[in-house]
């Protein structure tokens, strides 16, 4: 028994410091912060049309190593998306999930003032196309966020939504 708890004893003190000295979350480490433009609570809109899509809300989360969305459209729609920056890759990534049986995949970064993601929609039937996305922040606050997915019939990219972000915040 002696020599079970020495030896406890002297695993607990080796992996002490390691476990002490281990920083917890991501604010203020390069690259987290990329997409803090788009965190908030959001009215969604067309852009054509101007009419009112849905609600957004994006959160950081992980003490602000992630963000999660949740998507709640007019329509009765709904989807959740879970964001992140890998610091290995320098790349961000995003997995989004609908009840309307599809997912998105997509990794990217800032390129000039926009986020651009690119990879992946899943049909759950079994589908697969090409799609990006690229977020805009706006100097008003809002965000434009443009989504594509490619057509392989035509062999050109499809808007597959165009909506303007404002926040509830400011309005």
């Amino acid at each position: 028994m002696y020599k079970v708890s020495s030896l406890a004893l002297l695993l607990a003190t080796a992996i002490s410091p390691i476990c002490l000295s281990q920083q917890i979350g991501c604010e203020g480490l390069n690259g987290f912060s990329d997409f803090d433009f788009w965190v908030g609570e959001w009215e969604v809109f067309d852009s054509s049309t101007g009419a009112k899509v849905g609600e957004d809300t994006i959160q950081k989360i992980e003490s602000g190593c992630m963000l999660l969305e949740h998507w709640r459209g007019v329509s009765g729609s709904t989807g959740t998306s879970l964001t992140y920056y890998n610091p290995v890759t320098r790349e961000w990534r995003q997995v989004w999930v609908s009840e309307d049986r599809f997912s998105i995949d997509i990794v990217g970064n800032i390129r000039g003032d926009s986020m651009l993601l690119e990879g992946s929609i899943y049909n759950f039937a079994g589908a697969v196309w090409d799609f990006r996305g690229n977020w805009t922040p706006r100097p008003d606050g809002s965000v434009h966020k443009f989504l594509e997915q490619f057509n392989h019939d035509s062999n050109e990219w499809d808007t597959w939504l165009n909506f303007h972000y404002v926040s509830k915040e400011r309005g």
